[in-house]
């Protein structure tokens, strides 16, 4: 999997290595078990810090994506990330709220939006 982040984003470095990450698991690429890069491996290749690659995993490992362990380092979670459960829904209704405001303000309509929600969604599946 590569990992491409833009230094020069807005958006935090172990935000877009995380999403990165997740989106390695969604398409694929990373499967259940496989082992990750260190992370001194990790930030050494990416020319990041290390603890920026350090948040990024301890945040995957939060939210269910991966395992660290002593000796195995850091794994893609082998029984799989966990599934949608109610704490995970209302965190996306959350998640969503200032995306369909947003929209709103621009005078997106509602099929618009959905539309482009399927889209999305369609490129992972």
């Amino acid at each position: 999997m590569i990992i491409d982040l833009d230094l020069q984003s807005e958006i935090p470095i172990y935000t877009q290595l995380v999403q990165t990450i997740k989106k390695g698991i969604a398409l694929k690429e990373l499967v259940p078990g496989e082992a990750l890069p260190s992370v001194r491996s990790l930030a050494a290749d990416l020319g990041i810090n290390l603890h920026t690659v350090n948040k990024a995993y301890q945040l995957l490992k939060q939210e269910g994506y991966v395992f660290i362990h002593r000796q195995k380092g850091v794994v893609i979670n082998p029984e799989g990330v966990p599934k949608a459960d109610e704490v995970y829904v209302e965190k996306l209704k959350g998640d969503l709220e200032p995306l369909i405001v947003d929209a709103i303000c621009r005078d997106m309509d509602e099929e618009r939006f959905i539309q482009l929600c399927r889209e999305q969604f369609k490129k992972f599946r």
